[in-house]
């Protein structure tokens, strides 16, 4: 009996089958197909919709749902976001999907002259269509810029289909006439290429030419689908106002990301009056410039991770050593705004508790 056992262990030590290593092989390459994405072009009613799924599909756990800016891709707007090694504990636990607004994908052909782009609304009305498609009930939204409106109008149209949302860089209001002249004399002025990285931008990024700036310079201004990027580029200066207050607004915890540098802080913090305080986080960063996500991510991926254990999906004893170590970076302290709990204050080299920020409290936030 004991050879018995003794040569078991042996085999399993030393394998003698000739399939083993096959398997295993096959089972690496699954993996890196899996980290790679499967990709999709989906036929809606509005149109067809590029995009990449990561993980399994169906789960009992809501799906991460990413719309990227104008002048990005998905890849371009979230991959150093979402393959950031903190992030991973996330992104294994959860199906990932990234969805390319029309004809922006990497390496899309260009749209035909006169073709009509569709409207930020249609954008949003292709949405249940992507998640109809891969059996996704429920979501996890990530916009960024035009992405952050796009979820936003998905939202109010589906509140049923969205948990919560992280809108970074969101301006809900449409542009003024002031704002409207503005852009004309911007678009006689400066190239396409300019105007979109003023957007993306802030001031400080674009008079330092950052490495990050001139990358977006160089990928945008050679992209073979420039004129699908000036499509949507002039669509999400149309935009409507989206019209919410704390009597109407989203009915899922929301956290807003803004960085203290960026183009879109003043619109961010007017968003934040306009929503419910009982289910908003507002995150504003210091020392960052319009893309948080991607000058960031360490900052931003902390605070996904208490925004989603608040909702219920992450228990702390899952925290990673980024959390649990941050007594040492980023601590927190707690105040009370007069008998009412409204808001949860982090900053850098703060004395305080750990706890995570529930979705019914405001977290206002500078780290």
């Amino acid at each position: 009996m004991t050879t018995e056992m003794q040569e078991i262990a042996i085999t399993e030590d030393k394998p003698l089958l000739t399939g083993q290593a096959d398997a295993k092989d096959a089972e690496l390459a699954a993996r890196i197909l899996l980290d790679q994405g499967q990709e999709h072009s989906i036929e809606t009613p509005h149109g067809v919709v590029h995009a990449t799924l990561h993980g399994a599909g169906a789960t009992r756990r809501p799906a991460i749902l990413t719309v990227h800016d104008v002048g990005q891709d998905s890849k371009s707007c979230f991959s150093t976001l979402f393959k950031f090694e903190e992030m991973q504990e996330i992104v294994k636990n959860f199906t990932l999907i990234h969805i390319d607004t029309p004809g922006q994908e990497e390496g899309a052909a260009a749209y035909p002259a006169g073709y009509q782009y569709p409207s930020m609304e249609t954008i949003a009305e292709m949405i249940p269509t992507v998640l109809q498609f891969f059996n996704i009930r429920t979501v996890i939204g990530v916009g960024v810029g035009a992405g952050a409106y796009i979820l936003s109008k998905f939202t109010l149209a589906n509140p049923d289909s969205v948990e919560g949302l992280v809108l970074i860089n969101i301006d809900i209001q449409a542009r003024g006439w002031i704002d409207w002249a503005a852009q004309k004399l911007s678009s006689v002025t400066s190239s396409l290429t300019e105007q979109i990285l003023t957007h993306l931008f802030s001031q400080e990024e674009m008079s330092a030419n950052t490495d990050l700036v001139q990358s977006h310079r160089d990928r945008i201004s050679k992209a073979s689908n420039l004129v699908n990027i000036e499509l949507l580029w002039k669509n999400y200066n149309s935009r409507r106002d989206l019209n919410i207050d704390r009597n109407s607004t989203f009915k899922c915890p929301v956290m807003l990301v803004v960085g203290d540098q960026a183009p879109y802080e003043d619109a961010a913090v007017e968003c934040n009056s306009k929503m419910d305080p009982t289910t908003t986080s507002f995150l504003k960063m210091a020392d960052a410039g319009g893309q948080p996500q991607l000058t960031q991510p360490a900052k931003l991926t902390e605070a996904f991770k208490y925004f989603i254990q608040g909702m219920g999906y992450m228990a702390s004893s899952c925290m990673t050593r980024l959390s649990r170590s941050r007594t040492t970076s980023l601590s927190s302290s707690y105040s009370m705004d007069g008998s009412r709990s409204r808001s949860r204050t982090l900053s850098q080299g703060s004395q305080g508790g750990q706890m995570p920020p529930s979705p019914s409290q405001t977290m206002e936030v500078s780290c």
